[in-house]
């Protein structure tokens, strides 16, 4: 808007200062992402937390055919394992599997997984035979590194199993679900000298 000057003629007239600096500030915030976010959940000792995944494992099968009804055999897989879950075990494993299966009898056998820093997750599995289909049950048995202590339970399905005429196998196993707790740390051990929960003072000895 233009008024007139009587010296000089027309000139602007200032504009007033910008807008109140709170209200600048909360503009300058939205357009900057939005309120900020809340701190992320941990998993609390003892709490039982869920995940997902799928893998793809390669190996190789010895079998010992005990009559035309039954056949024993070993086998051995290494491979990859991809979890997910909001407070899953880790993300990426390497997986070593061996075991036995009868096809009368089901089978056992026991697996390492190995995430990228070496540390690692022990479980002992049982089910079927090893064949598309299949579905095998896991027990996690703890590990070491920051899954030292780990406990819980999983299971998984076959969803296909290839074998060559040699004995070697490639599978992609698919339905992994679980769960999973990290148990809660053992007490500390009271100092000799120092008063018990009763008011008593333990000495040294």
């Amino acid at each position: 808007m233009f008024v007139r000057n009587p010296r000089r003629g027309t000139a602007p007239v200032p504009c007033r200062r910008g807008l109140p600096l709170v209200l600048l500030a909360l503009l300058l915030a939205s357009a900057c992402g939005g309120p900020a976010k809340g701190p992320e959940s941990v998993s609390l000792p003892g709490e039982w937390n869920s995940f997902e995944g799928t893998g793809t494992l390669t190996g190789h099968r010895q079998t010992l055919r005990m009559g035309p009804d039954r056949k024993v055999n070993t086998f051995n897989f290494s491979g990859s394992l991809l979890l997910k879950g909001e407070r899953r075990l880790g993300q990426g494993f390497r997986v070593d599997l061996i075991g036995s299966a009868d096809s009368l009898k089901g089978g056992t056998g026991w697996s390492v997984w190995t995430d990228t820093s070496g540390d690692q997750v022990f479980s002992e599995i049982r089910g079927e035979h090893i064949g598309t289909g299949a579905r095998i049950i896991g027990t996690l048995l703890g590990g070491t590194g920051q899954y030292t202590g780990v406990a819980g339970e999983y299971e998984f399905k076959w969803q296909f199993v290839i074998e060559s005429e040699d004995g070697t196998l490639q599978g992609q196993i698919t339905d992994l679900r679980g769960r999973v707790r990290r148990n809660a740390p053992p007490p500390s051990p009271e100092r000799k000298g120092s008063r018990g929960k009763d008011g008593s003072v333990h000495e040294p000895a």
